[in-house]
């Protein structure tokens, strides 16, 4: 239990802002071993959201309470996968080549590419979430906690799949680069994929098929473009797949 509970906090002090008891023995192995938790992490920023939202709906209208609600998730992660996001259109719509690419990725400064990628996306999911809301608080709260779970299992799969191309030791997704065991992998799954019991099976089907395209999608644009993944790449493999979750779920709702 000891041995869960680092990896658990481990996990939360990377992908989080969360303050978290330190562990007592970090290693590059332990963290690589904590993304099994990833999206354990994702049902505890979706409860976040779903809070807010709750408590800004009381007394705002839907679409400022929405707006809030993803402010709160974002703040909590530090907007680690909006900027993985940003810097992936970034290098992929600027870069001619691999060395390029990487190059523009590691730029701390936001091109157009970025720039135009972050509101578009942050829009589309905002409009989404609007969407979603009128169907009442406990299908909202279930949305979010399949956006947020599930949505995390496509870094985790991107990580099983691809190698890592960063050869920076200071890289922060270089410590958790690497492949999960079975063990791991069979754990993250059944937290990614818990929330769809919750949801009927037109909604489930919808939020998965929408998760697994895009998955499958940026895993092979990254292969092609990149011949592997970096950080950058595995926010910005969670925000199109959080995207393709909450459309797969109006889509479902929408044919009820």
């Amino acid at each position: 239990m000891g041995a869960w509970l680092s990896s658990f906090w481990l996990a939360v002090g990377f992908f989080t802002r969360i303050p978290v008891p330190t562990p007592a023995a970090w290693s590059p192995e332990a963290q690589r071993a904590a993304t099994r938790h990833l999206p354990l992490v994702g049902w505890g920023v979706a409860a976040a959201g779903v809070g807010a939202y709750a408590l800004a709906a009381w007394a705002l209208p839907i679409g400022v309470a929405v707006v809030l609600s993803m402010a709160a998730t974002i703040r909590l992660t530090g907007a680690l996968h909006e900027d993985g996001w940003a810097d992936t259109c970034d290098g992929l719509g600027g870069g001619w080549d691999k060395t390029q690419a990487l190059a523009i990725m590691k730029d701390p400064r936001m091109g157009s590419y970025g720039a135009i990628g972050l509101v578009l996306l942050l829009l589309a999911k905002a409009f989404s979430l609007m969407t979603l809301a009128p169907h009442g608080l406990a299908q909202f709260a279930q949305a979010l906690l399949a956006g947020h779970a599930l949505s995390r299992l496509a870094p985790v799969v991107v990580m099983q799949t691809l190698p890592y191309v960063r050869d920076e030791e200071s890289a922060r997704a270089q410590a958790a680069a690497g492949t999960l065991p079975p063990g791991g992998l069979a754990w993250a799954a059944a937290w990614g994929l818990a929330p769809l019991l919750m949801l009927g099976w037109r909604p489930a089907l919808g939020a998965l098929v929408g998760a697994t395209l895009t998955t499958l999608y940026a895993r092979q644009l990254f292969r092609r473009r990149l011949g592997g993944y970096t950080g950058d790449c595995l926010g910005a493999a969670q925000q199109l797949a959080e995207l393709a979750i909450y459309l797969g779920l109006i889509a479902a709702w929408n044919s009820i």
